[in-house]
């Protein structure tokens, strides 16, 4: 009999671990389309573009948001929701809820197939218990517990979320915990669950923005059946966002299978403490009953590709206010060319606090960088946009082509009284719609093929 070498045996074992663990339903859900979908911390409806776009392409009704929630307690003006609330093109206008989201009562929620949201990226780690809570919440990051709480009394079949790479790695003096804390709450509510880090850029899309994607499948569902059946399988070509976004090679180490283990307390004390300054949490995984198995993937993209210079307006269409003056322009210059500055910390010690440089202009031949919030405003900046026209000038980025980087639609932002600067903080906030497009289409073929 052949020797099963170290790898074989590791993938064994895991998927050993998995029939054990994992519940067995005679007859798995397969909820009927259109899926009903409630987004929570919708911003600007980022997901709900991104779905209803998938609708416009399939030319048939897969989607139907029929409750948002968008709620800035740091504002007394609800910018973000002013402009979902005035979208005009929302196929199912549906309930718009302007309240504090840990306000609002999980009853007053339709049912719903699909819960999504772009959660605030803040550490969600459990300090303390309440009642209130059942038992958790978290010390900042309260904002993942009311995604835990909506999953807890909603249960829908399916959850899609988004957030940054780093939370793999957050936090800093404890690398993966977070990620971990949330990976485990998924499982402990009922729920198999697999992520991927994309970036928009890789496949095909006009700006380098990597994010990490969260989609979660109750276990009880014939897709998380399918995921059980074959864990490498659905996460290199068979699964949803595998589907969605294909790689080139799966990287498969048996030592990145591991278990979640102790009470969610436990883990925000106790998870990854003998080696902290390394995340166990690789780029793509999956977790079903605390089981862990995360792999490195590599993009694999021939399609269609877009660059900075496909979103652009004409020049005659570009408002003279965002054309930055000649004298600016060796400010600019200088805040984004290389500089090591001698600063000394409080203590008196001083130290060289050094920067690369950015290209002045950007390339117009590749995909843009990722926008951030303070992308709006004439005031000079290392991280802004700025481009060069026909006629030699420089020029900063015009909100329609922020939106147009971010794959929504022109004018999406666009009210009377809303600012140039606020629409571009808009979409530093946002994701890229075109990706939720995508893994929404996957995940309605996956539900009417499993």
């Amino acid at each position: 009999m052949t020797k099963l070498s170290y790898r074989k045996k590791g993938r064994i074992k895991f998927a050993k671990k998995l029939r054990e663990n994992a519940s067995v339903y005679i007859c798995p859900i397969r909820p009927a389309l259109p899926l009903k979908v409630a987004e929570m911390f919708a911003g600007v409806g980022g997901f709900r573009v991104g779905l209803e776009k998938a609708n416009q392409d399939a030319k048939r009704n897969l989607f139907d948001v029929i409750w948002a929630n968008q709620f800035e307690p740091a504002t007394k003006r609800q910018h973000a929701f002013e402009v979902y609330e005035a979208c005009s093109k929302w196929q199912n206008n549906g309930i718009h809820s302007n309240q504090d989201i840990s306000l609002v009562d999980t009853d007053s929620v339709p049912t719903i197939q699909l819960l999504v949201g772009g959660f605030p990226c803040q550490d969600y780690s459990v300090a303390t218990t309440l009642k209130q809570a059942a038992g958790l919440i978290g010390k900042k990051g309260v904002l993942w517990w009311q995604i835990h709480r909506f999953l807890r009394d909603k249960h829908p079949p399916f959850g899609l979320f988004e957030n940054v790479d780093r939370l793999l790695k957050s936090p800093a003096t404890q690398r993966g915990k977070d990620f971990a804390v949330m990976l485990a709450s998924l499982a402990d509510l009922g729920y198999v669950a697999e992520w991927r880090v994309i970036n928009a850029a890789d496949y095909g899309m006009p700006q380098r923005r990597r994010r990490v994607f969260i989609m979660a499948y109750r276990k009880d569902t014939a897709l998380a059946e399918k995921l059980l059946a074959n864990r490498a399988d659905w996460l290199m070509k068979s699964g949803t966002i595998a589907k969605a976004f294909p790689i080139e090679k799966l990287l498969l180490i048996p030592e990145l299978s591991f278990s979640i283990k102790g009470s969610l307390s436990d883990i925000t004390d106790k998870f990854n403490t003998k080696n902290p300054s390394v995340s166990p949490f690789l780029n793509a995984g999956l977790i079903c009953e605390r089981e862990v198995l995360t792999v490195k993937t590599i993009p694999s993209y021939d399609g269609q590709r877009k660059n900075l210079s496909d979103i652009l307006v004409s020049d005659k269409q570009v408002d003279p206010s965002f054309v930055i003056p000649e004298n600016e322009v060796k400010k600019w210059r200088y805040l984004k060319g290389a500089k090591s500055i001698l600063r000394t910390k409080k203590n008196g010690v001083t130290y060289s606090y050094d920067e690369g440089p950015i290209p002045f202009p950007d390339p117009l031949d590749r995909p843009a960088r990722t926008i951030i919030t303070g992308e709006g405003g004439s005031t000079p900046s290392r991280f802004k946009h700025v481009v060069q026209m026909s006629n030699g000038k420089y020029r900063r980025l015009m909100p329609i082509e922020l939106e147009r980087i971010n794959t929504f639609p022109d004018n999406h932002t666009k009210l009377d009284n809303m600012t140039d600067v606020k629409r571009a903080f808009f979409m530093g906030n946002a994701l890229v719609a075109e990706i939720v497009t995508r893994l929404g289409a996957s995940l309605t073929k996956a539900i009417e093929t499993y």
